[in-house]
């Protein structure tokens, strides 16, 4: 092929190419579909406050003759006529705007009747349109009224093969009315729906005086009434004046007893949740004992009334579970506010002023059509009627002039020279019936004639003084509020404090109890007193073989349990977050609840504030005294508490609470002790290492710390011996020293295992190695000096050894 007809193929192959660039192209193209979605899809108008879609569907229906007192029709003729004429788009995009018309459940002021399944607030899904009828509600017709009067623009279709409306007359100030949700490119409007009445009063006073203030609206508008009820909360001013806001929904309970059980029972729930969705959760938080209270859930709605019942147990408070329903469950709901419609076109983001000016705006130029429209109608009827009276006046001369016209052309035309008529005067003559020569007609029209001039005043003066339109609306509105007006049903509260652990967990006393093995578990002070301890009772569980109650609280429920590990760390834990268990039961694993690495805990204690100081103490005689507050902020993950070596050479092993200027007793295991006051260490910070409480020999390791608030010191042995020594007998010394002899250690006692601080009047529990657990009252044992072996408190078991002592908490103020 030669170049010269290669280059002509080319050049033939280039026409209509028109360059471009390719991101300009892309740009242009997303913006196009931007505008389309957000005007033509999801975004409403401000003047009706309907979507394209809804718009249509209602223009349709009208069209169909589906009136409020029509019979309805099967939503698949709509569906139908809506895709073939207006909307094409899939049919179930326009029958779940339909469904949604017709839902009370989703509109404040429903605008389509339904036959039918049209869903529930369980989230059941509408039958098929080929099942369900409808036709326009009530209220509908007030948006279509006056359609055909030339009040709004129609356009052509998506085939030009007819005219639709571009806006509904709309009487009724609709978005703010039932509101709406939508999600276009690049934004979203999310606008709640309110009373009628309330909007109604607030147009009226707006019309009034137009210089009022979106605060004095504030006073008429409370806030969005929704279709399910509730109660709602939020800066109703702030949201008003901005467009934007969040609101804080909630469900109504109420209580009822019933065989003498107090039930909660949901009547009222949040707008837009799904009661299905809710019982469910609500039975999920039952299961995952979240909600411990409740013994029974049922549903027992029915016909549109919601009624979700909640049984309690005996004893149980119902505002706690009333607080952690809402504190937990959709039951309180939050709707963020975002009052965005298009005006002229436009979106913007409006306050109350500028919505119900809007529609004032709006609806003032349809009613200045109308009137224009019906001014036409009004003068071209009197034209006719004028014309009609001078042929009743001359009827012989004119019946003569017509029976010699030769063509109704002819007789028109003689009828406009010689009476003076109009073209239309005329024809309307050489209409009439003969039936309109009696003296009765005659009279129907003088009148009509005398109505019609009166008619054609009004119309004139409502044009002619835009005060006179005003009343108009001012009119119409208070008609709708006449028909349409209802109360309020959701119930505005001024403020919903935030829920806080008090308003969750009842405040009250309980016994909370660790085993060395590391379960945990808690009980009401009152079942732990039913025990009536004697024996063993004092542990009150089905321990594992091996294991023995380490430690016994007694605190509140609302207090801190901070659990100080070996590694140095402190874990925060709410006391009821400690599980309910029975005087029988084990408990649950700690490691289960904190987040513990390779590490045991040294000591649990609890805390009501965070106002006093910890004295801390290591194996290798490191001790640390450190504010409370410094651990005031609870950290899931845990904090340092102490800093340890990394390499595990040295571990903490006790913390206790500290008052200022106490004093305290370290002992090591092979029998020394020094005694110091807390004021001879420095209060320091977390991660600070501490400084030295004892010296101790190669071999020794400190086993106990004692804040020394009794009268003596009790120390047991491995090998089950065991003395009771005045706290006099320890000589104050400076902190740092090796300290004085606390037992005498020999291969007789073995090392010394733990003390504890006592009273005369005290019991105490030893527990060994193999799970033998003994009690005994110190009246059992006499005061010994401190370089005495003591006596043998417990006989022990080939292999078995001394592990813990512990000292009984007197709950019921007696032994």
């Amino acid at each position: 092929m030669s170049d010269e007809k290669q280059t002509k193929i080319e050049d033939e192959n280039q026409k209509g190419v028109i360059p471009s660039e390719v991101s300009e192209e892309m740009r242009k193209a997303y913006l196009d579909y931007a505008m389309s979605v957000i005007v033509s899809r999801a975004i409403p108008s401000i003047e009706d406050g309907l979507k394209p879609v809804q718009r249509r569907i209602l223009y349709s229906m009208s069209q169909m003759g589906l009136k409020p007192n029509s019979q309805t029709k099967k939503s698949a003729r709509i569906v139908g006529d809506v895709i073939g004429k207006f909307h094409p788009h899939g049919d179930v995009a326009v029958y779940d705007a339909l469904v949604r018309m017709a839902q009370d459940f989703s509109l404040r002021y429903p605008l389509v009747f339904g036959q039918g399944n049209f869903g529930s607030i369980d989230g059941d899904a509408p039958a098929a349109y080929r099942y369900t009828e409808a036709k326009l509600a009530e209220i509908s017709g007030e948006l279509i009224e006056d359609l055909e009067k030339d009040t709004v623009e129609f356009a052509s279709n998506f085939d030009n093969s007819m005219k639709e409306p571009l806006l509904l007359p709309s009487k009724l100030p609709l978005l703010l009315l039932n509101g709406t949700t939508g999600i276009a490119v690049g934004m979203a409007t999310n606008i709640p729906p309110h009373n009628l009445t309330e909007i109604c009063d607030a147009i009226i006073s707006h019309i009034k005086n137009p210089s009022t203030s979106i605060e004095e609206l504030c006073q008429i508008v409370k806030g969005p009434d929704f279709p399910t009820g509730g109660t709602v909360n939020g800066d109703m001013l702030e949201l008003y004046k901005t467009g934007r806001g969040r609101l804080i929904l909630r469900g109504k309970i109420t209580t009822e007893t019933e065989k003498n059980r107090e039930l909660i029972v949901i009547t009222e729930i949040p707008y837009m949740v799904n009661k299905s969705t809710l019982v469910e959760q609500i039975a999920k938080m039952v299961q995952d004992k979240k909600l411990r209270d409740i013994s029974d859930l049922r549903d027992e709605s029915s016909k549109g009334k919601i009624r979700i019942v909640l049984e309690l147990r005996k004893d149980a408070n119902s505002r706690f579970v009333i607080n952690a329903l809402y504190k937990y469950t959709r039951l309180q709901d939050s709707f963020s506010v975002n009052f965005l419609a298009l005006v002229d076109g436009q979106p913007k983001i409006l306050n109350l002023k500028e919505a119900i000016e809007q529609y004032v705006k709006f609806r003032r130029i349809v009613i200045i059509n109308r009137t224009k429209y019906d001014l036409n109608k009004a003068k071209e009827r009197q034209e006719i009627v004028s014309g009609l009276l001078v042929a009743l006046k001359n009827i012989d001369e004119i019946v003569s002039l017509i029976k010699k016209s030769k063509s109704a052309v002819e007789a028109s035309e003689s009828l406009m020279k010689k009476f003076d008529l109009s073209k239309r005067q005329a024809q309307a003559i050489l209409d009439t019936k003969l039936q309109q020569l009696t003296s009765m007609e005659q009279d129907k029209l003088k009148k009509e004639h005398e109505d019609l001039k009166e008619t054609i005043k009004d119309l004139e003066k409502i044009l002619s003084n835009d005060r006179e339109v005003l009343s108009v609306i001012l009119k119409e509105v208070n008609e709708l509020k006449r028909k349409y007006g209802d109360e309020r049903r959701t119930q505005i509260l001024q403020r919903i404090s935030e829920i806080q652990e008090k308003d969750l967990i009842q405040k009250k006393e309980v016994v909370v109890t660790i085993t060395d093995k590391g379960y945990a578990k808690r009980m009401d002070v009152k079942t732990y007193k039913e025990q009536k301890r004697g024996g063993k009772g004092v542990i009150g569980s089905n321990l594992a073989t091996g294991d023995f109650m380490k430690q016994m609280l007694t605190c509140s429920t609302h207090d801190y349990l901070m659990f100080f590990t070996t590694r140095g760390r402190v874990l925060w834990l709410k006391a009821y977050e400690i599980p309910e268990a029975d005087r029988y039961g084990k408990g649950k694993a700690i490691v289960n609840m904190l987040n513990l690495r390779n590490e045991t805990i040294a000591n649990v204690i609890s805390v009501k504030s965070f106002d006093d100081y910890l004295f801390m103490a290591t194996k290798n005689g490191i001790v640390k005294k450190i504010s409370l507050g410094n651990f005031s902020k609870p950290r899931a993950s845990g904090v340092v508490a102490i800093g340890l070596p990394e390499d595990g050479s040295d571990s903490l092993i006790d913390v206790q609470v500290l008052k200022k200027s106490q004093e305290v007793l370290l002992v090591s295991k092979k029998g020394q002790a020094v005694r110091f006051n807390s004021d001879d260490v420095r209060d320091t910070g977390r991660g600070s290492h501490g400084v030295t409480g004892i010296r101790l020999d190669k071999d020794d390791e400190v086993v106990s710390l004692e804040i020394l608030n009794t009268e003596a010191v009790l120390t047991i042995t491995k090998n089950g011996f065991g003395k009771r020594t005045s706290v006099n007998e320890y000589r104050k010394t400076a902190r740092g020293g090796k300290g004085v002899i606390n037992l005498k250690v020999s291969e007789k006692t073995g090392d010394v295992v733990t003390t504890i601080s006592v009273n005369d009047k005290d019991n105490i529990i030893i527990t060994t190695a193999k799970g033998i657990v003994i009690r005994t009252s110190l009246e059992n044992i006499r005061i010994m000096g401190r370089a005495a072996q003591g006596v043998r408190m417990v006989k022990l078991q080939q292999g078995d050894s001394v592990t813990d002592l512990i000292r009984v908490q007197d709950l019921n103020g007696e032994e």
